[in-house]
């Protein structure tokens, strides 16, 4: 597995502050209820019911929303991300302030059920490509803002990392291409301005394959190529750069797409078509 490091506090801190911003606005009302000095103790429990179980991501996130309304509020985990939770199974108890445990319930709790969610549905295509040489990545297709959390999800989960965004690695895509008249005069133009980033050249037919392979590309994207085109691309290309393979993926057909050959697969489910775990939290 990919290592498990979230990204800066910062930006975690961050994402707590626009959620927490978003929610409570001018004051949580229904919290004005509680005493302001009573401190309670509550536990967070998986409730989701799936085989496999569910794979845990977020726990950074869901600190953080505790600590942001109570900075003494004491988090005591029973997990780690990455780990597989059982339903029924505590995932940590919180003590603080009840007034800040309420406020920041929500918050805490939607974070660690979305980003387990992505962790979940990457588990599931890191396991149905396991023995082959295939490595699952992510895409750009995140929920906007939480990008960053949910590619640190993706690792959670197993898989690894594509570039992060516009500006880490070249894409080059069809409306690059006819933009600059075709496929090798992409490149070369491309080459020039950014020679230390990756290149990737997407191609949607074994001609273009042998186009990008000829103009140096470090690595292709075979877009919804058929299984006979990937066996085929696979052949051709001889290793002279790892093949990726985007469009039309989908958990039942991945393992026969993995067993192409290819290097990876692109996955934009793990992060769009994503179903939140089920976790609660209840006082003792």
């Amino acid at each position: 597995m990919a290592e498990l490091k979230p990204p800066p506090q910062e930006i975690i801190e961050g994402d707590v502050r626009r959620a927490l911003a978003e929610d409570i606005g001018s004051g949580d009302v229904t919290a004005d209820l509680i005493d302001a000095d009573e401190r309670l103790r509550a536990r967070i429990v998986c409730r989701e019911r799936a085989d496999p179980p569910a794979v845990i991501a977020g726990m950074a996130w869901a600190q953080a929303c505790f600590r942001a309304l109570d900075a003494d509020a004491r988090i005591d985990w029973r997990c780690v991300d990455g780990d597989r939770v059982a339903a029924d199974s505590v995932l940590c108890h919180v003590e603080g302030k009840a007034r800040a445990l309420v406020g920041a319930e929500r918050c805490a709790l939607n974070f660690l059920q979305t980003l387990s969610a992505t962790a979940t549905a990457t588990r599931a295509y890191v396991d149905a490509v396991a023995g082959t040489r295939a490595t699952i990545l992510d895409t750009r297709k995140t929920l906007p803002g939480l990008r960053l959390a949910q590619k640190y999800a993706v690792r959670c989960g197993g898989g690894a990392n594509h570039r992060i965004g516009l500006f880490d690695a070249i894409l080059i895509k069809e409306n690059h291409v006819a933009a600059a008249g075709g496929i090798e005069p992409a490149i070369t133009a491309a080459r020039a301005r950014h020679p230390d980033l990756l290149l990737e050249v997407e191609v949607e037919s074994l001609d273009e394959l042998a186009q990008a392979l000829g103009a140096g590309a470090d690595r292709v994207l075979l877009d919804d190529f058929t299984l006979p085109m990937l066996r085929e691309a696979v052949s051709s290309s001889a290793g002279r750069a790892p093949l990726e393979v985007s469009g039309g993926v989908d958990l039942a057909h991945v393992r026969e797409i993995a067993e192409c050959g290819v290097d990876f697969i692109s996955v934009g489910a793990l992060t769009k078509h994503i179903r939140a775990i089920d976790l609660s939290m209840r006082f003792e």
